[in-house]
């Protein structure tokens, strides 16, 4: 099946039906420092839709992809719930504050959403390997889908990455490489393997279906909620979430099933902010290196960073910064006041808002994307808990126990 890309950076277009990754004419220029250059991306044709899809209510998000996608039923990516937190609604006085749950995916992140498109890809081009780099979260995803789907995985990963996450791939059989180094080494090292063993590679903002599979989750926002929410907050790394979370909207535009976007806030840990920095700063910021306990958030050259800051800028867009103590403090109050128990890159997201909210209207409708399960860096909640330490089998040192750590539990 052919499909129609265009180029981010020169707006070339290419109409192919085999695998590509970025843009050759950019990518044959030499660098001249800042962001990658020659990022694809998916043209949608609405006309593709057809008058039965349109009419469709809710519609199905995989019919606004360029492949058919056999293996959703083995590895049943989306389809996750709108959570409606009433306890933190009133906290904060937002009544139409929504939590995208996107943590009871197969492998328990969003990232399942590319990589079933990518498994559909490679199953189409008649391959059986994908290749990636990761930091944790995207390695056991593509892992997952691989083995419902029959697809070797080769997972090239810092060997800095939650351990929880690197034997969540071993577990779904991934051939998983440490590398001593940084993503971006791992992320090299996987482009050589690919251009030399064959395969998919499924490195983010690298193979432009990862952006497509992951504007899946605004579809269903839109399925969910009926209509356009005013104000998305979104975890923000490399940039490709926010990429597809605005390209799922952008489509639904096309399509005429909607009338606007709405407002995106990618939101970064202040130890790696350089999608942030670049938007208040109107220049394009690399970092040296990283440092935060959101490791899916750790990247110090955004590989979709010149797309992620057009996104912004055509969603009246902004960016927020939040420290490693304000995440530590959302994910802790996710957990207590709404029983959702997240990674530290999606608590990021709460805390974005919490420092945002000031700038939105309480009568909007907000939508805050959780991304990662908070059980693939068991290490990082255990900074925030404390366990007692076990009494006597007896109630009275029971007792004790409740007063001395909890305060009164009795009548």
């Amino acid at each position: 099946m052919s499909t129609r890309y265009a180029c981010a950076s020169c707006g070339a277009s290419y109409q192919t039906d085999a695998v590509v990754y970025r843009c050759p004419r950019c990518e044959a220029e030499p660098s001249s420092g800042g962001f990658a250059r020659g990022i694809l991306s998916v043209v949608f044709d609405p006309t593709l839709l057809g008058a039965a899809t349109r009419g469709e209510a809710p519609l199905d998000p995989h019919s606004f992809l360029p492949i058919p996608v056999p293996g959703s039923r083995a590895f049943p990516a989306g389809g996750t719930p709108l959570v409606e937190p009433s306890r933190l609604r009133e906290a904060t006085g937002f009544p139409n504050l929504f939590f995208k749950n996107d943590t009871l995916n197969p492998s328990g992140s969003l990232k399942d959403r590319a990589s079933l498109l990518v498994a559909a890809q490679a199953i189409a081009a008649g391959e059986r390997r994908v290749a990636l780099a990761s930091t944790g979260n995207a390695g056991a995803s593509m892992a997952g889908a691989g083995a419902a789907l029959g697809l070797e995985v080769v997972l090239f990963v810092s060997g800095s990455a939650p351990r929880a996450k690197l034997l969540q791939s071993l577990l779904y059989g991934a051939r998983v490489v440490p590398v001593r180094g940084t993503y971006d080494d791992a992320f090299g090292l996987s482009i050589a393997y690919t251009r030399e063993c064959g395969g998919v590679n499924r490195n983010t903002a690298y193979n432009p279906f990862t952006i497509e599979g992951k504007k899946t989750v605004s579809l269903e926002i839109w399925n969910q909620l009926g209509t356009v929410p005013d104000v998305v907050y979104v975890p923000t790394g490399d940039g490709v979430i926010i990429a597809g979370v605005h390209k799922g909207f952008a489509d639904l535009v096309s399509a005429g099933l909607a009338e606007r976007l709405p407002v995106l806030v990618a939101v970064q840990a202040s130890g790696s902010n350089a999608i942030a920095r670049s938007f208040r700063e109107g220049r394009e910021v690399t970092l040296a290196g990283t440092s935060t306990i959101a490791d899916s958030l750790a990247v110090s050259s955004p590989a979709n960073g010149e797309m992620a800051l057009r996104c912004l800028a055509q969603s009246g867009g902004r960016a927020v910064e939040v420290d490693d103590a304000a995440i530590g403090r959302a994910q802790l109050e996710l957990c207590n006041t709404s029983g959702l128990f997240v990674e530290p890159s999606s608590a990021a997201a709460w805390a974005g808002f919490l420092a945002d909210r000031a700038n939105v209207d309480r009568r909007s409708t907000v939508v805050v994307l959780l991304t990662g399960t908070g059980f693939k860096d068991v290490k990082a909640a255990e900074r925030l808990v404390a366990m007692p330490e076990p009494c006597e089998p007896r109630l009275g040192p029971a007792l004790e126990l409740l007063d001395r750590e909890y305060g009164s539990c009795r009548r």
